[in-house]
């Protein structure tokens, strides 16, 4: 089946079967260095300028565990609920691929650090699915390869091909649910609520920047069909590396629709890896998807087993941060917003920011204003993240409090924040640098009322016959005079004043 064939209706694919969705996250960590050398690694850096024997598969080279790793390893498998391994070691997985260069994988597999957990995933509506985890395991990323020409940017039709070893080696931890089964029609929906309830989760932990278009955070999904709920499960097709939440739901509706049209002609579904294009929205077929044997596991020789202290796992499990679903609510609370307020904070990634404001003393609904508002706006005219504005919550804070005292207009304050992040320092200096402060003063506020009134008689004439709405005219000329800096509240009392009214 091509991705031109035409797809069942997601509606219609879902009632005529059962849809079943796997889901399998790979975090990096953000450890310092590698999983088993003392390479830094960081975003960008020059390719090919973090590397050592190690990362690089050299003969002769043995590996080195990072315990911090191991250590995010357990306060993630803690927090999803899993149980934590006594005992457990490395694996070799085989498999050629030019991004390895060891030609084999250091992973674990048939004894990870965590197993046996389960995370609780809220809908929009409030309706919660309890998502089965399977597993929680180590392993190091591979390299990446950058394939240069043609037209799709993959290997089939590229002149040819650079590879950077880089990423080779930093820690990952490979999170599996078990097949998540009843969602029905909202199985894709499930999905999407799942990755993004677990990239909250792995925040608050501070064990990596859960980034999904950095690859911090990237996502397999399984989708398989069966004609009914109690038939046996269907031939899973696993979506590789789909790498933002909304891409994780088109891909699985995708998926059922394309494996609906071929059920209902009559085909059958291959086992497969498939690739996610984010611009067409389909999936197109890669290799036929191998099963455990074909990786030729065997443990781990140059590594010695892992054995978790159980007293120091539990002093791990009482360090753990509040649940994000918890926190949420608990803020939602405290701020007084509405379900949907407290959605779109959240799903912004605004959460920390703005209770980082509310904290350095702004109110709760002047620091989501800011955030959700005119911050929301520049970070997405400049194309970057809420939190890598040059502006600090702190900042925010002070800012709203010169607008609190009245010291600022709204206007006023826009024009501040413009300085603010320019790099000119902070809101009150900017405010005093460039003059922009709110003119309160009743003499040269005065001086311009008279101007105004002076320049407006038929306006001002209105004012003394009781007509008082007419005097936002005169206001406005004031305003324009004193370049938006009046306080327009004393400008409106002056007027009236002037003219008896």
């Amino acid at each position: 089946m091509t991705a031109t064939t035409e797809l069942v209706e997601f509606d219609d694919a879902v009632a005529r079967f059962d849809p079943v969705v796997g889901l399998e996250v790979h975090v990096e960590l953000s450890t310092r260095t590698k999983m088993f050398c003392g390479c830094e690694h960081s975003f960008a850096a020059p390719p090919n300028s973090q590397v050592c024997p190690v990362c690089l598969g050299l003969p002769g080279a043995l590996p080195v565990l990072n315990g911090a790793a191991v250590e995010s390893a357990v306060r993630i498998g803690l927090a999803l609920n899993c149980e934590i391994a006594p005992y457990g070691r490395f694996a070799r997985k085989n498999y050629f691929y030019p991004d390895m260069p060891k030609n084999f994988q250091t992973s674990q597999y048939d004894e990870p650090i965590a197993h046996d957990g389960w995370l609780d995933v809220e809908l929009d509506d409030g309706e919660v699915v309890r998502v089965g985890i399977e597993r929680a395991h180590m392993e190091e990323d591979t390299g990446k390869s950058t394939h240069v020409g043609g037209s799709t940017g993959r290997i089939h039709g590229a002149e040819y091909s650079l590879v950077d070893y880089n990423r080779a080696g930093i820690p990952l931890i490979e999170i599996v649910t078990r097949p998540v089964l009843g969602t029905g029609p909202r199985v894709a929906e499930v999905a999407r609520a799942y990755v993004a309830t677990l990239r909250d989760l792995l925040r608050s932990l501070g064990v990596s920047e859960v980034r999904m278009e950095r690859g911090n955070l990237r996502c397999d999904a399984n989708v398989s069909l069966r004609p009914s709920p109690d038939a046996p499960l269907g031939t899973r097709t696993e979506t590789k590396n789909v790498n933002s939440l909304r891409s994780v739901e088109r891909a699985v509706r995708y998926e059922v629709q394309r494996q609906a049209a071929l059920l209902t002609a009559g085909g059958t579904v291959t086992q497969e890896t498939r690739h996610w294009h984010e611009d067409t929205g389909v999936t197109t077929s890669g290799r036929p998807k191998s099963d455990a044997d074909d990786y030729r596991y065997f443990p781990e020789p140059d590594l010695v087993p892992v054995e978790p202290d159980a007293e120091w796992v539990e002093s791990l499990r009482a360090s753990l941060p509040e649940p994000p679903a918890a926190r949420h609510r608990r803020l939602q609370g405290e701020w007084g917003l509405a379900d949907a307020e407290m959605r779109d904070v959240v799903n912004a990634g605004a959460l920390d920011l703005v209770e980082a404001t509310v904290a350095a003393g702004a109110a709760p609904a002047a620091a989501r204003k800011w955030w959700m508002g005119e911050l929301s706006r520049r970070a997405k005219a400049d194309g970057v993240e809420l939190g890598d504005l040059a502006v600090t919550p702190g900042q925010v804070a002070e800012l709203q409090g010169l607008v609190d005292s009245g010291r600022l207009t709204d206007s006023l304050a826009r024009q501040v924040l413009d300085g603010v992040l320019a790099g000119e320092g902070a809101p009150e200096q900017v405010a005093t640098a460039r003059g922009l402060e709110v003119v309160s003063d009743d003499s040269a506020l005065g001086d311009a009322v008279d101007r105004a009134i002076a320049a407006n008689p038929d306006v001002a004439a209105k004012v003394r016959d009781g007509k008082v709405q007419a005097a936002g005219a005169l206001i406005g000329a004031v305003m324009k005079e004193m370049r938006g800096q009046a306080d327009a509240a004393r400008v409106r009392e002056l007027v009236l004043e002037r003219l008896g009214a």
